[in-house]
């Protein structure tokens, strides 16, 4: 299911940014993403793996290949020649890596085969970018926080600027992140944006409270990529 975001989500989210910073100082940036990467060495590494598969079968049962050589290439000889052993070899490596390739390019089919772990490694390293930026050293008191979403992969990463990781520890997104996710496993990702925002205004308010003469710094709305 392809999750999308409609107008009434960007406004929905929007609210919630300004909402949530009449009571704090720091600054939230909310950025939407499609995916956070393209994955094509992954395709790639399962063309190669599936190659090196189908080279460990071959090895451990060379009568069968012969056999299957033979019958394909309707050779009549008592023994296979090896210059049609090794041509037939080969083929049949070149045509399993090109069917793996082409059918991870295949993106639905390539985010499927890609370990989670991965996942989450370039959407962090992508939140990261994205966080120095938009909202990095960007803001008086260094209190930008990015509340960043990568549809596809289902996963989330909040980023905070230097003087709100001197304060508040990576737990206290515990309950912004799970509000996020469960709701975009239903496809409600604009309500799940805006309690995350929610969630995350109050941390912020607890330890960085609005300041007389305040002024708005970062972008309220709902940047989507």
């Amino acid at each position: 299911m392809q999750v999308l975001l409609s107008q009434a989500d960007h406004e929905l989210v929007s609210a919630a940014v300004q909402e949530a910073e009449i009571h704090t100082s720091g600054e939230i940036v909310t950025i939407v993403a499609r995916r956070s990467d393209s994955y094509h060495d992954v395709g790639l590494s399962w063309a190669a793996a599936a190659v090196f598969l189908a080279l460990a079968l071959m090895a451990a049962f060379p009568a069968h290949l012969r056999a299957f050589l033979s019958s394909l290439l309707l050779d009549w000889d008592h023994e296979l020649a090896d210059w049609k052993l090794l041509l037939g070899l080969t083929a049949i490596l070149i045509l399993k890596f090109l069917v793996v390739r082409y059918l991870l390019a295949i993106m639905p089919l390539r985010m499927l085969m890609t370990p989670r772990a991965t996942k989450a490694r370039r959407v962090r390293r992508r939140a990261i970018l994205l966080f120095r930026t938009a909202a990095e050293a960007r803001t008086h008191g260094r209190t930008g926080v990015l509340i960043y979403l990568s549809l596809d992969e289902h996963r989330a990463e909040i980023v905070a600027d230097r003087a709100i990781n001197e304060k508040v520890a990576p737990e206290a997104w515990g309950d912004a992140m799970t509000a996020l996710i469960e709701a975009i496993r239903l496809g409600k990702p604009g309500e799940g944006l805006a309690q995350a925002v929610a969630q995350v205004g109050a941390v912020l308010a607890t330890h960085f409270p609005r300041e007389q003469g305040d002024i708005n710094e970062l972008p309220d709305r709902l940047i989507e990529l």
